[in-house]
């Protein structure tokens, strides 16, 4: 054959291929994944437009044609869990060692993020980690107003080397499920250090949300007036006057200047709105789950009081675009952090955390565990991962799983004003409140009509009652427990060995600090 021909052929053959493109999935679809036991599992991707696609797991064998874009999409019908590797075929396409079981979506900020390398007890539990039945799969961290489609990822078995990096508070989260309903685990990390709730909704949602208006405000000018250029060229400036002054520390033998930080965008960053909805949760939105566990607040501390509707409306929000009903949702509450306080003050954490326990009452299938007594006073980052890890499963053993173990912890209904003293009475309380420690409840204070909160004497009385009160105050009106970024509070549930912290609350209703932010 003449080779000019031959040529011609085999670019011809490539590029043909190339403008045919074979049929593709999402990261999210792949090998080692764990599909959603007893519910439908969408299986979707992308081929040419009108190309037949035919996908075959197990018994199952399903046919669908691509769109005039080249995406389509078929639904597995439900299947119990099953420790059996299946192979899921799609057109030329083969995944392997696929099981089905319980996957479970691990959101939130750096605490979440957190790794089970750099949590107590982390020599044990990256050299015990051995659980072909449970899959990990990070989502890379990408800030984006574009809504991604795929990501750079894989679904992993759990082995030393996979979870050494992993969510602990996921990680430890899914092992307990496995271990205590024998089934297949998937667990989906996407969490991002310091990212804003705001940063996880979408934007048509929030710009319909009254208290948001203060912090989108300031994006918008932000995003009108940021100059990436000239913000490099200064930071490049910068860099030319530390290189000088590097050299005449050294000649001089005096302490070397700090560099300057390379810039960051903040348009392409973890708090501007929606960036997250769109850059990490987007490319997931469809797969099939059991439910999500939440670690996140930090960054919102500030804007406590508007929590109350932007984290009710994340949640609604995820929950609309997975179209898969109101499916289980649990957070942690804020840990205890910073100094301790000398006097009843007014601070930022407890307002986040109140307006964490308020979503208990808007939504459906939610739960939260308090953490009040895990923090680190001086570590945003607590190392005890395992307890909050426990706390949180427990909601979900009880409640996705049916298990009838202790889960929720006390939590205030209701005062009555007798004399001098104020008796608050409580739900969930198990077997009966308890105090740790000492006898005496710690971490109450109390207030008369001026507002000025001291602090409190107080003792149990009967089951699901304390009662409060202060040598110098006549007429309490309102009470406050736990009241503080990092307050000294010992009250529990007891149910024999399980104890439960009472979450934290306020009777009064007065203007929060955070009120308007």
């Amino acid at each position: 054959m003449n080779p000019t021909i031959r040529i011609f052929l085999v670019l011809k053959i490539i590029c043909t291929s190339i403008l045919s493109g074979e049929v593709r999935t999402p990261a999210i679809i792949g090998n080692n994944m764990v599909l959603q036991q007893k519910q439908e599992n969408k299986i979707w991707g992308w081929a040419d437009p009108g190309e037949s696609i035919s996908v075959s797991l197990s018994s199952q064998n399903l046919k669908t044609t691509a769109d005039s874009t080249g995406k389509w999409m078929v639904k597995l019908a439900p299947m119990n869990a099953s420790f059996e590797p299946m192979t899921l075929k799609i057109n030329q396409l083969s995944y392997e060692n696929i099981l089905i079981g319980e996957v479970w979506l691990c959101s939130g900020q750096s605490n979440m993020a957190w790794s089970v390398g750099n949590s107590d007890d982390s020599d044990l539990e990256v050299m015990t980690a051995n659980y072909p039945g449970i899959r990990l799969v990070s989502i890379p961290q990408v800030g984006t107003q574009e809504p991604q489609l795929d990501f750079n990822g894989q679904w992993e078995p759990v082995t030393p080397r996979a979870v050494i990096n992993f969510s602990a508070v996921g990680y430890l989260f899914g092992r307990k499920i496995h271990q205590a309903m024998n089934v297949p685990v998937g667990l989906i990390d996407n969490a991002w250090g310091g990212s804003a709730c705001e940063a996880w909704i979408p934007r048509n949602r929030l710009e319909q949300l009254k208290v948001a208006r203060p912090f989108m405000n300031s994006w918008l000018e932000i995003e009108a007036n940021y100059d990436p250029v000239a913000v490099q060229e200064r930071y490049e400036r910068q860099k030319t006057n530390w290189l000088k002054e590097v050299k005449k520390a050294k000649e001089s033998g005096e302490p070397r200047p700090r560099a300057p930080k390379p810039p960051r965008n903040p348009l392409t960053g973890q708090h501007l709105p929606a960036n997250l909805f769109h850059g990490v949760l987007n490319p997931i939105i469809g797969y099939g789950i059991r439910g999500a566990i939440w670690y996140q607040g930090e960054t919102n501390s500030p804007r406590g009081h508007a929590y109350r509707e932007v984290f009710p409306l994340m949640i609604q929000s995820w929950r609309d675009a997975w179209n898969q009903g109101d499916f289980s949702f649990y957070w942690a509450q804020l840990a205890d952090f910073g100094k301790e306080l000398i006097e009843p003050a007014s601070q930022q954490w407890p307002e986040l955390r109140e307006a964490q326990t308020f979503t208990l009452d808007k939504l459906k299938n939610v739960g939260e565990a308090v953490i009040i007594d895990s923090g680190e006073g001086r570590d945003i980052h607590p190392r005890n991962k395992q307890i909050v890890a426990n706390r949180l499963v427990r909601h979900a053993l009880a409640k996705d799983y049916g298990m009838n173990i202790p889960h929720q912890s006390p939590r205030f209904r209701e005062m009555e004003t007798r004399e001098e003293r104020i008796v608050l009475f409580f739900d969930h309380v198990g077997e009966g409140l308890y105090t740790f420690d000492v006898q005496e409840p710690l971490g109450f204070s109390i207030c008369g009509k001026d507002r000025k909160f001291v602090w409190a004497d107080a003792k149990l009385i009967g089951k699901d009652k304390v009662e409060v009160w202060s040598d110098s105050i006549e007429k309490p009106i309102a009470v406050r427990y736990a009241w503080a970024d990092n307050p000294v509070c010992n009250l529990y549930r007891k149910d024999g060995k399980i104890t439960l912290p009472a979450t934290p609350f306020r009777t009064d209703d007065f203007p929060p600090v955070t009120l308007g932010r």
